[in-house]
């Protein structure tokens, strides 16, 4: 009896003894999710609060507060572990703010320095936080103007103050907006104020641009505001202008170019259609872009369609635009902005995989074979300079300073009379110097003169006009006519092909030759002459 009661206290005991350690196992796991998860508790708190600190700052008005603001969401945000930082969600806010790398801000120039003179160039820009292509694009056209006017002090200004929060906050450049440049030009003396903005057209920008100029005009001498890009609107969709047609020709060139084609004909031949995408607009000046659309038309740029981010106008929709591009029978597809940066609109609205981005958009419809894009902004498009250079020029009253006429004009003169081998550079894989003649041609020098002789692949090249091809068909104009020349190739053989006698106006410097082929059309080239070697008489 007594072993029997022994045995039983054992067991009862035994299983007390299990009982509290199975209580102990689950207390653990426990505590260790309640800890779990107040640590998830304390990142999330800290990410939202950055994410509070982000959406202050996404405002677009300047407060005495900004500065400060600015500095703290920065310091905030560099205070969280990588883990919290991918936490970080607001009504603006997300880890994209301060963790995008978008380039280098330390090679761009916010140029807000002081003591400048009497005479400064505001441009004014909507702005763009994208680092790279606020220095290709933005400084692209405020570095062309300084360029053309050296005794002018060219300045910058942006309207989104959004845009200059965050460059502020993620990069500490310190960029003005408009009312800030206006009172730095006054406080700096300026007494003659020349505005260019940098906007595609007269829109809602524009228009507020004006309003703020306005307040101040009287504490200067002279306040002039230049054309934005696209000149003057008009009242109706036909309506065009000199302004209009130069961009076109100078965009469409750029992209055919970019996509690895000899000329947009050869594009359309291959099946392409280039679409420009804009930003879009509610104001009456979005009639800009069905003038751009029937710019294009008149131009013959069949394979061209002009669309908008906003869809305004209508005919501009992603839809829309799809339905053009395919109804025409085009089954490749290159999409680039136009929009003078490229920045967030170019990079998510165009080019982004969110499904709702128009490259996604173009492929998901299954219309076409291929959707590429073209990620580059029209500021740092050598043409759109020069356009925005000649808007300046109009209301300054003087021509721009050429420096590059300059400099060849030095080069040119550092060569004595004689003869010379040199480079011949095209942008054209099908125009250039015979494969026999290495890529070289001939520059003859006599009192400072330069004729650059070169050696064709062919007869197919009838003639070459020095200039544009729009100048080049004009009655009046002065065609080089071409030579007949024998070249032997390696293996013995030789050839007659076309040459020609080229007047160049610098060295290695990029200027226009147009030429005309046996299909009687046109084409716009840039050559360039370079690395002039002595040839020795024999």
């Amino acid at each position: 009896m007594k072993k029997r009661l022994v045995t039983m206290l054992l067991a009862v005991s035994m299983v007390s003894a299990l009982t509290v350690t199975g209580c102990s196992g689950n207390s653990t796991k426990e505590t260790t999710a309640v800890k779990e998860s107040s640590a998830e508790n304390e990142d999330q708190k800290a990410a939202d609060e950055v994410a509070a600190l982000i959406d202050a700052i996404y405002v677009q008005k300047r407060t005495d507060d900004t500065d400060e603001q600015c500095r703290k969401a920065k310091e905030a945000w560099d205070a969280l572990t990588d883990a919290q930082k991918e936490l970080v969600e607001g009504e603006y806010a997300d880890p994209d703010y301060f963790g995008r790398d978008t380039g280098d801000a330390s090679k761009d120039d916010p140029l807000n320095q002081d003591g400048i003179g009497e005479k400064e160039i505001l441009v004014v820009s909507f702005g763009t936080s994208f680092n790279d292509s606020r220095v290709a694009d933005i400084k692209g056209i405020e570095d062309a103007l300084q360029e053309a006017y050296p005794e002018w002090s060219v300045r910058r200004a942006f309207t989104a103050q959004i845009i200059i929060n965050h460059i502020q906050a993620r990069d500490g450049e310190c960029i003005d907006n408009v009312d800030q440049a206006l009172e730095r030009a006054v406080a700096n003396g300026v007494k003659q104020l020349v505005v260019q903005p940098t906007h595609l057209m007269h829109g809602a920008e524009y228009d507020e641009l004006m309003d703020s100029v306005e307040t101040y005009k009287d504490q200067f001498e002279s306040v002039k505001v230049a054309e934005p890009l696209l000149g003057e609107v008009g009242d109706d969709a036909s309506i065009v202008n000199a302004d209009k047609e130069a961009v076109a020709k100078a965009i469409t060139a750029e992209a055919v170019s970019k996509a690895g084609y000899d000329s947009l004909e050869n594009a359309k031949e291959d099946g392409t259609a280039f679409v420009f995408l804009g930003h879009g607009t509610s104001h009456t000046a979005k009639v800009s872009y069905s003038q751009m659309q029937t710019q294009m038309q008149n131009l013959g740029y069949e394979n061209v369609f002009i669309g908008t981010v906003e869809g305004e106008p209508e005919e501009t929709a992603c839809e829309a635009v799809i339905e053009a591009v395919s109804e025409a029978g085009y089954k490749k597809v290159v999409l680039r902005p136009l929009m003078v940066v490229a920045g967030d609109h170019a990079n998510n609205d165009m080019a982004g995989d969110d499904e709702d981005s128009w490259k996604s958009m173009f492929v998901s419809s299954g219309k076409f074979d291929s959707v590429d894009t073209q990620i580059e902004g029209l500021g740092m498009i050598p043409e759109i300079q020069k356009i925005y250079v000649e808007h300046t020029s109009d209301v300054i009253g003087q021509q721009p300073k050429t420096a590059s006429e300059d400099e060849g004009a030095a080069k040119t003169s550092e060569l004595e009379d004689g003869v010379y081998s040199v480079d011949f550079l095209t942008d054209s894989s099908m125009f250039h110097a015979n494969e026999a003649c290495d890529g070289k041609g001939t520059l003859t020098v006599e009192n400072h003169k330069m004729t650059l002789h070169v050696s064709l692949t062919s007869k197919n090249i009838l003639n070459l006009y020095l200039g544009l091809a729009e100048d080049a068909a004009k009655e009046g104009a002065e065609l080089l006519e071409p030579t007949i020349d024998t070249v032997t190739y390696s293996d013995g053989t030789t050839e007659e092909v076309h040459g020609f006698d080229i007047p160049v106006p610098a060295l290695d410097e990029e200027f226009d030759l147009a030429l005309i082929g046996t299909k009687g059309k046109w084409y716009d080239h840039k050559v360039s002459v370079s690395n002039p070697e002595p040839i020795q008489n024999e």
